[in-house]
Protein backbone atom coordinates (compact mmCIF):
# COMPACT_ATOMS: atom_id res chain seq x y z
CA UNK A 1 0.00 0.00 0.00
CA UNK A 2 1.36 3.54 -0.84
CA UNK A 3 1.72 6.00 1.98
CA UNK A 4 1.67 8.87 -0.63
CA UNK A 5 -1.66 8.70 -2.60
CA UNK A 6 -4.98 10.26 -1.47
CA UNK A 7 -5.59 6.39 -1.81
CA UNK A 8 -5.03 3.05 0.09
CA UNK A 9 -4.17 0.68 -2.68
CA UNK A 10 -4.73 -2.86 -2.19
CA UNK A 11 -4.02 -5.94 -4.24
CA UNK A 12 -6.86 -8.56 -4.38
CA UNK A 13 -5.30 -11.13 -1.63
CA UNK A 14 -4.72 -8.28 0.83
CA UNK A 15 -7.84 -6.81 0.41
CA UNK A 16 -9.37 -9.95 0.80
CA UNK A 17 -7.81 -10.62 4.14
CA UNK A 18 -10.25 -7.89 5.29
CA UNK A 19 -13.34 -9.84 5.41
CA UNK A 20 -12.33 -10.95 8.68
CA UNK A 21 -14.99 -13.06 9.72
CA UNK A 22 -17.49 -12.16 7.80
CA UNK A 23 -19.54 -14.98 6.51
CA UNK A 24 -20.54 -15.91 3.15
CA UNK A 25 -24.37 -16.30 2.81
CA UNK A 26 -24.83 -16.63 -1.15
CA UNK A 27 -25.06 -19.99 -2.67
CA UNK A 28 -23.53 -20.09 -5.81
CA UNK A 29 -27.26 -20.14 -7.43
CA UNK A 30 -28.03 -16.85 -5.90
CA UNK A 31 -24.15 -15.94 -7.47
CA UNK A 32 -25.32 -17.02 -10.59
CA UNK A 33 -28.59 -15.32 -10.93
CA UNK A 34 -26.99 -11.97 -10.72
CA UNK A 35 -24.19 -11.77 -12.68
CA UNK A 36 -24.72 -10.09 -16.49
CA UNK A 37 -23.93 -11.57 -19.90
CA UNK A 38 -20.02 -13.31 -20.30
CA UNK A 39 -19.31 -12.04 -16.52
CA UNK A 40 -17.23 -14.04 -14.40
CA UNK A 41 -18.30 -14.07 -11.28
CA UNK A 42 -18.15 -17.30 -8.11
CA UNK A 43 -18.06 -17.51 -4.80
CA UNK A 44 -13.89 -17.37 -4.63
CA UNK A 45 -14.59 -13.61 -6.21
CA UNK A 46 -17.70 -12.53 -3.87
CA UNK A 47 -15.58 -13.94 -1.17
CA UNK A 48 -12.27 -12.12 -2.11
CA UNK A 49 -13.93 -8.54 -3.18
CA UNK A 50 -16.93 -7.97 -2.44
CA UNK A 51 -17.30 -9.72 0.92
CA UNK A 52 -15.27 -7.01 2.29
CA UNK A 53 -16.33 -4.60 0.53
CA UNK A 54 -20.33 -5.57 1.95
CA UNK A 55 -18.32 -5.49 5.48
CA UNK A 56 -16.59 -2.06 4.81
CA UNK A 57 -20.34 -0.55 3.64
CA UNK A 58 -22.00 -1.62 6.82
CA UNK A 59 -19.45 0.02 8.70
CA UNK A 60 -19.91 3.06 6.66
CA UNK A 61 -23.61 2.91 7.44
CA UNK A 62 -23.67 2.08 11.34
CA UNK A 63 -21.35 5.06 11.13
CA UNK A 64 -24.03 7.21 9.38
CA UNK A 65 -26.84 5.91 11.54
CA UNK A 66 -24.43 6.55 15.02
CA UNK A 67 -24.07 10.01 13.23
CA UNK A 68 -27.89 10.40 12.94
CA UNK A 69 -28.57 9.57 16.73
CA UNK A 70 -26.17 12.75 17.84
CA UNK A 71 -27.72 14.62 15.57
CA UNK A 72 -31.02 13.97 17.41
CA UNK A 73 -29.63 14.37 20.43
CA UNK A 74 -28.75 17.40 19.98
CA UNK A 75 -32.10 18.22 18.22
CA UNK A 76 -34.21 16.79 21.56
CA UNK A 77 -36.10 14.57 19.18
CA UNK A 78 -36.45 11.29 17.74
CA UNK A 79 -36.35 11.48 13.70
CA UNK A 80 -36.50 8.36 11.28
CA UNK A 81 -32.93 7.33 9.83
CA UNK A 82 -32.28 8.55 6.03
CA UNK A 83 -31.36 5.75 3.47
CA UNK A 84 -26.96 5.32 3.06
CA UNK A 85 -27.00 6.18 -0.59
CA UNK A 86 -24.18 4.38 -2.54
CA UNK A 87 -23.19 5.78 -5.84
CA UNK A 88 -21.86 2.59 -8.58
CA UNK A 89 -20.01 4.88 -11.73
CA UNK A 90 -17.71 3.53 -14.92
CA UNK A 91 -17.74 2.36 -18.35
CA UNK A 92 -20.58 0.95 -21.06
CA UNK A 93 -19.79 -2.77 -20.75
CA UNK A 94 -17.71 -2.87 -17.10
CA UNK A 95 -20.12 -4.52 -15.14
CA UNK A 96 -21.66 -2.01 -12.88
CA UNK A 97 -24.99 -3.33 -12.93
CA UNK A 98 -23.67 -7.00 -11.79
CA UNK A 99 -21.67 -5.21 -8.84
CA UNK A 100 -24.79 -3.38 -7.54
CA UNK A 101 -26.90 -6.69 -7.54
CA UNK A 102 -24.20 -8.52 -5.82
CA UNK A 103 -23.96 -5.40 -3.13
CA UNK A 104 -27.64 -5.93 -2.91
CA UNK A 105 -27.76 -9.22 -1.87
CA UNK A 106 -24.54 -9.40 0.07
CA UNK A 107 -26.14 -6.06 1.91
CA UNK A 108 -29.32 -6.90 2.56
CA UNK A 109 -27.73 -10.08 4.78
CA UNK A 110 -26.75 -7.60 7.50
CA UNK A 111 -29.43 -7.27 10.31
CA UNK A 112 -28.69 -3.25 10.28
CA UNK A 113 -29.71 -2.77 6.75
CA UNK A 114 -32.29 -5.27 5.26
CA UNK A 115 -34.33 -3.30 2.67
CA UNK A 116 -31.20 -2.34 0.13
CA UNK A 117 -32.64 -1.17 -3.78
CA UNK A 118 -31.16 -0.66 -6.47
CA UNK A 119 -31.70 2.90 -8.81
CA UNK A 120 -30.54 3.04 -12.18
CA UNK A 121 -29.92 5.84 -13.98
CA UNK A 122 -30.92 4.30 -17.22
CA UNK A 123 -34.58 5.47 -16.32
CA UNK A 124 -33.70 8.94 -15.69
CA UNK A 125 -32.93 8.98 -19.75
CA UNK A 126 -34.96 11.54 -21.71
CA UNK A 127 -37.58 9.27 -24.08
CA UNK A 128 -36.73 8.36 -27.11
CA UNK A 129 -39.15 11.15 -28.68
CA UNK A 130 -37.48 13.62 -26.99
CA UNK A 131 -34.22 12.93 -27.83
CA UNK A 132 -35.20 12.73 -31.47
CA UNK A 133 -36.73 16.38 -31.10
CA UNK A 134 -33.59 17.81 -29.29
CA UNK A 135 -31.47 15.86 -32.09
CA UNK A 136 -28.78 14.18 -29.84
CA UNK A 137 -30.87 10.73 -30.44
CA UNK A 138 -27.08 9.59 -31.38
CA UNK A 139 -25.63 10.87 -27.82
CA UNK A 140 -27.89 8.76 -26.03
CA UNK A 141 -26.15 7.94 -22.22
CA UNK A 142 -24.26 11.57 -22.71
CA UNK A 143 -24.95 14.02 -19.65
CA UNK A 144 -27.09 15.94 -22.18
CA UNK A 145 -29.27 13.14 -22.78
CA UNK A 146 -30.32 12.65 -18.92
CA UNK A 147 -33.10 14.48 -17.08
CA UNK A 148 -30.74 15.34 -13.75
CA UNK A 149 -33.28 17.32 -12.24
CA UNK A 150 -35.48 14.84 -12.27
CA UNK A 151 -32.94 12.45 -10.72
CA UNK A 152 -31.96 15.07 -8.37
CA UNK A 153 -35.25 15.46 -7.18
CA UNK A 154 -35.72 11.81 -6.46
CA UNK A 155 -32.79 11.74 -4.52
CA UNK A 156 -33.89 14.62 -2.55
CA UNK A 157 -36.81 13.01 -1.53
CA UNK A 158 -35.00 9.54 -0.55
CA UNK A 159 -32.93 11.88 1.50
CA UNK A 160 -35.73 13.87 3.15
CA UNK A 161 -37.27 10.37 4.31
CA UNK A 162 -40.28 10.58 2.09
CA UNK A 163 -41.89 7.68 1.75
CA UNK A 164 -43.41 6.01 -1.34
CA UNK A 165 -40.60 7.89 -4.03
CA UNK A 166 -41.58 7.14 -7.32
CA UNK A 167 -38.73 6.67 -10.01
CA UNK A 168 -38.87 6.29 -13.78
CA UNK A 169 -38.38 2.55 -15.66
CA UNK A 170 -36.45 2.28 -18.55
CA UNK A 171 -36.89 -1.43 -20.75
CA UNK A 172 -33.61 -2.20 -22.41
CA UNK A 173 -35.41 -4.05 -24.49
CA UNK A 174 -37.92 -1.50 -26.18
CA UNK A 175 -34.33 1.26 -25.76
CA UNK A 176 -37.21 3.60 -24.18
CA UNK A 177 -38.83 4.68 -20.65
CA UNK A 178 -41.53 2.89 -20.00
CA UNK A 179 -44.49 5.62 -19.65
CA UNK A 180 -46.74 3.23 -17.51
CA UNK A 181 -44.39 1.99 -15.25
CA UNK A 182 -42.99 3.26 -11.90
CA UNK A 183 -40.24 1.90 -9.16
CA UNK A 184 -41.32 2.90 -5.80
CA UNK A 185 -38.95 3.14 -3.09
CA UNK A 186 -40.63 2.95 0.41
CA UNK A 187 -37.86 4.63 2.97
CA UNK A 188 -34.96 1.76 2.38
CA UNK A 189 -32.37 1.07 4.31
CA UNK A 190 -29.49 1.33 1.51
CA UNK A 191 -29.86 2.61 -1.95
CA UNK A 192 -27.64 1.83 -5.02
CA UNK A 193 -27.57 4.21 -7.42
CA UNK A 194 -26.22 2.87 -10.99
CA UNK A 195 -25.06 4.60 -14.09
CA UNK A 196 -22.51 5.97 -16.10
CA UNK A 197 -23.22 9.28 -15.04
CA UNK A 198 -23.53 9.37 -11.75
CA UNK A 199 -20.26 10.74 -10.99
CA UNK A 200 -20.18 13.72 -13.40
CA UNK A 201 -21.04 17.23 -12.69
CA UNK A 202 -24.63 19.17 -13.62
CA UNK A 203 -24.09 19.84 -17.26
CA UNK A 204 -27.52 19.34 -18.21
CA UNK A 205 -29.51 22.25 -18.76
CA UNK A 206 -32.40 22.72 -15.87
CA UNK A 207 -30.06 20.86 -13.47
CA UNK A 208 -28.99 23.38 -10.76
CA UNK A 209 -25.38 24.26 -10.98
CA UNK A 210 -24.91 23.99 -7.66
CA UNK A 211 -26.25 20.35 -6.89
CA UNK A 212 -24.83 17.53 -7.95
CA UNK A 213 -26.03 14.02 -8.05
CA UNK A 214 -22.64 12.59 -6.11
CA UNK A 215 -23.95 15.53 -3.22
CA UNK A 216 -26.12 12.68 -2.26
CA UNK A 217 -24.01 9.70 -2.00
CA UNK A 218 -22.64 8.46 1.39
CA UNK A 219 -20.78 6.42 -0.76
CA UNK A 220 -19.41 5.83 -4.53
CA UNK A 221 -17.24 3.35 -6.53
CA UNK A 222 -16.24 3.83 -9.90
CA UNK A 223 -15.43 0.54 -12.09
CA UNK A 224 -12.07 0.77 -13.82
CA UNK A 225 -10.72 -1.97 -16.96
CA UNK A 226 -8.68 -1.51 -19.55
CA UNK A 227 -10.31 0.49 -22.52
CA UNK A 228 -9.07 -2.74 -25.28
CA UNK A 229 -10.85 -5.29 -22.64
CA UNK A 230 -13.88 -2.84 -22.70
CA UNK A 231 -14.19 -2.88 -26.35
CA UNK A 232 -13.66 -6.79 -25.90
CA UNK A 233 -16.41 -7.26 -23.59
CA UNK A 234 -18.86 -4.67 -25.63
CA UNK A 235 -18.63 -7.00 -28.38
CA UNK A 236 -19.20 -9.99 -26.97
CA UNK A 237 -22.24 -8.83 -24.98
CA UNK A 238 -23.62 -7.57 -28.86
CA UNK A 239 -22.85 -10.47 -30.03
CA UNK A 240 -24.60 -12.60 -27.16
CA UNK A 241 -27.63 -10.39 -27.25
CA UNK A 242 -27.94 -10.76 -31.19
CA UNK A 243 -28.58 -14.33 -30.91
CA UNK A 244 -31.08 -14.06 -27.43
CA UNK A 245 -32.63 -10.90 -27.17
CA UNK A 246 -32.46 -9.29 -30.42
CA UNK A 247 -34.51 -11.75 -31.68
CA UNK A 248 -37.23 -10.35 -30.05
CA UNK A 249 -39.48 -8.30 -32.54
CA UNK A 250 -40.00 -6.08 -30.14
CA UNK A 251 -36.25 -5.22 -29.42
CA UNK A 252 -35.56 -1.99 -30.61
CA UNK A 253 -32.15 -3.69 -31.93
CA UNK A 254 -34.26 -6.64 -33.93
CA UNK A 255 -32.86 -5.22 -37.02
CA UNK A 256 -29.42 -6.37 -35.94
CA UNK A 257 -30.51 -10.14 -35.18
CA UNK A 258 -29.63 -11.43 -38.75
CA UNK A 259 -26.16 -9.56 -39.74
CA UNK A 260 -23.51 -12.42 -39.72
CA UNK A 261 -20.97 -12.81 -37.26
CA UNK A 262 -18.68 -10.40 -39.33
CA UNK A 263 -21.07 -7.63 -39.76
CA UNK A 264 -22.20 -7.82 -35.81
CA UNK A 265 -18.90 -7.42 -34.64
CA UNK A 266 -17.83 -4.76 -37.23
CA UNK A 267 -21.49 -2.97 -35.93
CA UNK A 268 -20.32 -3.58 -32.03
CA UNK A 269 -16.88 -1.79 -32.70
CA UNK A 270 -18.32 1.38 -34.92
CA UNK A 271 -20.92 1.71 -32.13
CA UNK A 272 -18.38 1.36 -29.42
CA UNK A 273 -15.81 3.92 -31.28
CA UNK A 274 -18.71 6.65 -31.97
CA UNK A 275 -20.78 6.65 -28.84
CA UNK A 276 -19.24 4.72 -25.69
CA UNK A 277 -15.75 5.28 -26.01
CA UNK A 278 -16.20 8.91 -26.57
CA UNK A 279 -18.18 9.26 -24.07
CA UNK A 280 -16.00 7.27 -21.80
CA UNK A 281 -12.66 10.26 -23.03
CA UNK A 282 -15.25 13.23 -22.00
CA UNK A 283 -17.77 12.29 -19.15
CA UNK A 284 -16.91 8.99 -17.24
CA UNK A 285 -13.12 8.50 -17.02
CA UNK A 286 -12.37 12.04 -15.61
CA UNK A 287 -15.02 11.10 -12.77
CA UNK A 288 -12.71 8.34 -11.93
CA UNK A 289 -10.59 10.16 -9.13
CA UNK A 290 -14.07 11.17 -7.33
CA UNK A 291 -14.77 7.93 -6.44
CA UNK A 292 -14.24 6.59 -2.62
CA UNK A 293 -13.29 3.19 -3.89
CA UNK A 294 -12.22 2.16 -7.37
CA UNK A 295 -12.33 -1.36 -8.25
CA UNK A 296 -10.03 -2.05 -11.09
CA UNK A 297 -10.95 -5.63 -13.57
CA UNK A 298 -8.71 -7.78 -15.16
CA UNK A 299 -9.36 -8.59 -19.14
CA UNK A 300 -11.10 -12.00 -17.49
CA UNK A 301 -13.83 -9.46 -15.86
CA UNK A 302 -12.31 -10.28 -12.34
CA UNK A 303 -11.30 -7.43 -9.73
CA UNK A 304 -7.74 -7.30 -9.99
CA UNK A 305 -6.82 -4.32 -7.66
CA UNK A 306 -8.57 -2.34 -5.28
CA UNK A 307 -8.36 1.83 -4.01
CA UNK A 308 -9.68 3.07 -1.32
CA UNK A 309 -9.98 6.72 -0.57
CA UNK A 310 -8.08 7.69 3.14
CA UNK A 311 -10.42 10.23 3.75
Amino acid sequence: MSSYSPYWMFQKNEWAKLRANVPMTLSPIQIENVKGINEKLDIEEVSNVYLPLSRLLNLYTKASHELHSVTDRFMGQQTKQVPFIIGVAGSVAVGKSTISRIMRELLSEWDEHPSVDILTTDGFLYPNEVLEEKGIMNRKGFPESYDIKKLIDVLADLKSGRPDVEAPVYSHLTYNILPDEVQVLDQPDIVIVEGVNVLQTPKTRGADPGTYVSDFFDFSIYVDANEDDLLKWYTERFMKLRDTAFQDERSYFHKYSGLSNEEAIGMAEDIWRRINLKNLHENIQPTRNRADLILHKDRDHLIDSIMLRKA
